[in-house]
């Protein structure tokens, strides 16, 4: 009876995994690489892909490749295998928080209803597609759009939901 019960538990698991139509992409950065071979130069691409479904769940990815198509869809697997979940309040965030991934910081604050993401390049991609509308986003340190983005999402990993932030706030 109760191997019957866990079974059917891990049935439900998997049938909530994410679908990978309701994610969407955004291509953040293109770079080009050259190397200098005896006929003349090699091109290879890289591509910074973000992916979410605007309801709370957002992941990144780096993909490189030859051919700029395929760099972008390597990108979108891999942000697909990253994707974490991002704790919101309401349409916000609940507390002020400073992600750091190398020599990138990213301060992110809750703004009030109605303000929107008041943020740049790779932050606003990642901030619009994990579904938080009311933002505001300080790029400090490296402006690299790929540590930038890691940063943002150390940053949303370490967002503690409303109850666990006011139990720090007063010390319990």
């Amino acid at each position: 009876m109760v191997a019957a019960k866990s079974k059917e538990k891990k049935s439900k698991f998997k049938k909530k995994q994410r679908s990978e139509s309701d994610l969407e992409e955004i291509v953040v950065d293109i770079r080009r690489c050259s190397k200098v071979v005896k006929g003349g130069r090699r091109f290879s691409f890289s591509a910074v892909v973000v992916v979410g479904d605007r309801a709370g769940h957002v992941g990144l990815g780096l993909g490189k490749a030859n051919e700029v198509a395929d760099a972008i869809a390597k990108g979108t697997e891999v942000a697909q295998r990253n994707i974490i979940k991002v704790p919101m309040k309401g349409s916000t965030i609940s507390h002020r928080v400073i992600g750091r991934f190398g020599g990138a910081s990213l301060m992110l604050k809750p703004a009030s209803p109605g303000k929107g993401i008041v943020a740049g390049g790779g932050a606003r991609a990642l901030l619009e597609l994990s579904g938080i509308k009311d933002v505001y986003a300080k790029a400090l340190g490296s402006r690299n759009s790929f540590n930038l983005i890691k940063a943002g999402i150390e940053g949303l990993n370490r967002i503690r939901e409303e109850e666990a932030a006011s139990r720090i706030r007063r010390g319990r």
